[in-house]
């Protein structure tokens, strides 16, 4: 008897429709929640079978049920059809997530498919109304247009941002990660965009908050389309001490030796104007991306300072200022008297510490190098005696990394850098070889004379050791290893130098 009324359970319609309903959901919703292509698999398969026992059965979903129905049995066939409605609207979303926009982007920028799975509960919400309670929808939809007009009126801004959001997502100006201007100067980066606003990540970290409908209204430039380069201009001055075309060959040649502009396209430099006060120049280039523009820029304004004291150029004052004839436009009378020799040992850090008379005696020794264009001034693990430090010209620093790799930039140099320290100090080779990209001319501080004011004062290893551990710490051309692999401590420093250098310890 008993296994007799298992089987008429079992066999029971509503009962198959529910163990199917509920082993769906625990197994689609629960199990398979963390793999959509997957879970929409199941779930049409469920959906499938339970669309088979309904019309097996002959509950059609979108039939009424007759009015003859006992009462019991019209609770079921409508729990039934509820049912199969919400599985049909799950089988639809699931379809638009994985299939209608196949973008993997943040859940909050995707506003259209937000807006069609809306539409699709909404639906099915509306069947359920009619099909299983036979309630009269467009009667419903008529009594809440009045609803809808007195809520649209009360909701009118929000409803704005709301469409505002739904066009610019159609017309997609922007996306997440796009840097940005409006009309009135804001920009930033933006981080999300939703149903209400876009929101902007600006320059100093602040969250700025921009409602879609103000956006929508608003001039907007994408400083990050076409592509993620950024085009950058400097404007630049400079006495007319010189021909035009000389100070542009200087002025390019500064952006020549610059490690953060991209060299395609390659950047120029236009005349814009001329008069006895100064040479007005434009100087154009491109970085890889709108946030890497102001590192770009104060680098730019270092070189051109360095290259145009190099080549003899002098600033000039802004044009608001008072007109300054060129002849009273002379350099201080420090740096007009300092020799070449003592203004290069100024700009080198690892001198900072020298008194004016150890460094007079230093740029005595110091000797002058000139190279062209292309010739290599020193190969990959030379190991040099002498501290190089540029006067004048670009050299790019190049690293052969094997016949599959080739040869790696590894950086540049300008006026004021130097390179050899490595070996000067440490007794290291070079990591790379150093080739002239321009006319360039170096000064060299040879070991001897360095070793001298050295024993003279001791404590000068210890001064440059501190500087050098500083600039290994940063980065450059010579990075510092120990033997062990680790970076190379002040200690380690002090002590090779004053080996190498004969400088007895204190």
């Amino acid at each position: 008897m008993g296994e007799l009324g298992l089987r008429a359970i079992a066999a029971d319609p509503f009962v198959q429709i529910g163990v199917i309903a509920v082993f769906g959901a625990v197994l689609v919703r629960i199990l398979l929640r963390k793999y959509p292509a997957h879970r929409l698999f199941f779930q049409f398969v469920f959906f499938v079978a339970l669309t088979g026992l309904l019309y097996r059965y002959g509950l059609a979903p979108y039939e009424i049920a007759p009015a003859e129905t006992p009462g019991l049995q019209r609770f079921f066939i409508a729990l039934a059809k509820i049912i199969w409605w919400v599985n049909a609207a799950w089988v639809l979303t699931g379809c638009v997530r994985v299939f209608l926009i196949f973008e993997r982007r943040p859940r909050e920028g995707r506003l259209l498919q937000d807006l069609i799975v809306g539409l699709i509960y909404l639906s099915a919400a509306l069947s359920i109304v009619a099909y299983v309670f036979s309630a009269p929808v467009g009667t419903l939809i008529a009594t809440s247009g009045v609803f809808a007009i007195i809520l649209g009126l009360a909701l009118q801004s929000t409803l704005a941002d709301v469409f505002s959001g739904i066009a610019l997502n159609f017309s997609k100006p922007y996306e997440v990660g796009d840097w940005v201007v409006l009309g009135e100067g804001l920009e930033g980066r933006v981080v999300e965009t939703n149903w209400r606003a876009t929101h902007l990540l600006n320059a100093s970290n602040d969250l700025v908050v921009v409602p879609n409908s103000v956006l929508a209204k608003a001039r907007l430039t994408n400083l990050s389309s076409p592509n993620r380069s950024h085009g950058v201009k400097l404007r630049i001055r400079i006495v007319p001490t010189t021909a035009p075309s000389a100070v542009s060959d200087v002025l390019q040649t500064a952006l020549l030796s610059s490690n953060s502009i991209m060299t395609a396209p390659a950047p120029s430099v236009d005349i814009k104007s001329l008069d006895a006060q100064a040479i007005e120049f434009e100087l154009c280039f491109r970085v890889q991306d709108f946030a890497a523009s102001a590192a770009a820029k104060h680098e730019v304004y270092d070189l051109i300072y360095r290259h145009a004291r190099a080549a003899g150029l002098q600033l000039a004052l802004p044009a608001e200022a008072v007109a300054v004839t060129v002849g009273q436009m002379q350099l201080p009378a420090t740096a007009a008297t300092r020799s070449t020799e003592m203004r290069l040992l100024d700009a080198v850090p690892l001198f900072a510490s020298l008194s004016e008379a150890e460094k007079e005696a230093l740029a005595g020794t110091m000797t002058r190098k000139a190279y062209r264009k292309g010739d290599v001034l020193v190969e990959q693990g030379a190991q040099l005696d002498a501290l190089m430090v540029i006067r004048s010209g670009v050299v790019a620093v190049k690293c052969h990394q094997g016949k599959v790799k080739g040869e790696v930039e590894m950086g540049r140099l300008a006026p004021g850098d130097y390179f050899g320290e490595g070996g000067l100090f440490t007794g290291s080779g070079e990591t790379g070889a150093v080739q002239a990209l321009t006319a360039t001319v170096v000064y060299e501080v040879g070991q001897a004379a360095l070793g001298t004011l050295m024993r003279d004062r001791p404590s000068i290893a210890d001064e440059i050791s501190v500087t050098l551990s500083r600039r290994t710490k940063v980065g450059s051309s010579e990075p510092a290893h120990t033997d062990e692999g680790g970076p190379r401590s002040v200690s380690w420093l002090v002590g090779r130098i004053r080996e190498l250098f004969e400088v007895p310890h204190a």
